[in-house]
């Protein structure tokens, strides 16, 4: 009876394992949501520029416009065959702010068939419009999706931007656990699956708890929970297939001792590494690096970290299976100070720049350390006077 037993829950463990292989392996679909403040909701996200002229474009239909000289711009999106949609803003009066707008919201090529949307807001030089609604044919069918539109004039000089005014959310399973996953279009180019060397061209995802989960960049990989995993996003933003890594080939870099964190981006994804003995591994390809911390205390016991972010193309580097890879960032900091004189009074600013240009950053138990003091003092010393900076 004890060896039947034990068969059965050997039978049962094993059936549980391949359930969950079978589970990380299948389609988990996603709940689509819109709103105007998707920008508050979702944090610092993207846009996308879309410029504008008054040449009308050729070969679209347009609708009957009010405004004697109405704008026409491109929004760009692989959504489409033509890779973009057309999009006109219009005025209620024959001059003032732009505060009508007609988008190719059904991608067929022409504006006459569209519905005018009237700003939900419009200011001196500013007015704002959305969630606009527009919708791509994909291969399960039509595919809603959200934009928000501002339009701005200020000195002769228009510009006009568009955020996604959608995303995907909702609970998954990984690794046996229920998990949160939010998708966002940062470049607001309608797809969600974006991969790119560059920031700014990469789509983001987040998995973990609801209100505390981590913002990491869309890519050929994810961790999660301390396990890589290969993920498969729908291109509509769907749904998310994740399946855990497996023969992944790795390389070495080689850091300053002084770095306590490390943090690189890439098609690869988004890594946050702590270095062990100035080593630190990541899958083969092509990065940017994304941050470096370093920390150290002082007599007092105070915490001091220096940051360094917003690497340009000086922080590309690529990690290759044979060798390794230095990086040499980290200290020394180059500090510069701008003296400015006006009519009556000087003006000082402060600049903190790492080896490759990075901006540095300086904290002090979690804050901003107090500004510098200034002293100046001439030659015989009888002009000796110290004077307190502030920032802003």
């Amino acid at each position: 009876m004890r060896n039947k037993t034990y068969l059965w829950l050997t039978v049962v463990i094993s059936l549980y394992a391949l359930a969950m292989v079978a589970e990380a392996q299948e389609e988990q679909w996603l709940r689509y949501r819109s709103a105007r403040e998707a920008r508050q909701i979702l944090g610092n996200i993207g846009l996308q520029q879309v410029e504008l002229s008054n040449d009308r474009p050729a070969g679209v239909e347009l609708p009957k416009f009010m405004a004697e000289s109405p704008l026409f711009g491109r929004l760009f999106t692989p959504m489409v065959k033509s890779g973009h949609i057309w999009i006109t803003l219009d005025r209620s009066y024959k001059d003032g702010l732009y505060d009508r707008l007609y988008i190719d919201s059904n991608g067929d090529g022409h504006l006459k068939d569209e519905t005018v949307v009237a700003a939900y807001r419009t200011e001196q030089y500013r007015s704002n419009f959305g969630p606009v609604k527009v919708v791509f044919e994909v291969e399960d069918g039509p595919a809603t999706y959200h934009l928000n539109f501002e339009f701005s004039s200020y000195n002769n000089s228009n510009r006009f931007f568009a955020t996604s005014g959608g995303w995907y959310e909702g609970a998954i399973t990984i690794g046996g656990q229920r998990k949160y996953c939010l998708l966002i279009d940062q470049n607001a180019n309608g797809t969600f699956n974006d991969k790119s060397l560059n920031a700014y061209e990469c789509d983001r995802i987040r998995i973990g708890e609801k209100d505390a989960a981590k913002t990491s960049f869309v890519g050929n990989y994810i961790v999660v929970d301390a396990v890589l995993y290969q993920p498969e996003i729908a291109r509509d933003g769907a749904y998310i297939k994740l399946t855990v890594a497996e023969d992944v080939v790795y390389g070495t870099i080689r850091l300053p001792e002084a770095i306590g964190e490390f943090a690189a981006e890439g098609e690869n994804g988004l890594f946050t590494l702590k270095p062990e003995k100035e080593l630190a591994r990541l899958p083969v390809g092509k990065y940017r690096i994304h941050l470096w911390k370093t920390e150290r205390k002082d007599d007092d016991g105070n915490t001091w970290v220096l940051t360094g972010q917003e690497f340009g193309n000086k922080g590309l580097f690529e990690v290759n299976e044979s060798g390794q890879t230095t990086l040499d960032i980290s200290e020394p900091i180059i500090s510069t100070l701008t003296a400015r004189q006006g009519d009556s009074r000087y003006s000082f600013s402060q600049n903190l720049r790492g080896q490759l240009g990075e901006r540095i950053e300086l904290t002090r138990n979690g804050s901003q350390p107090r500004a510098p003091k200034l002293h100046i003092t001439n030659k015989d010393g009888s002009y000796d006077r110290t004077f307190s900076f502030e920032y802003g």
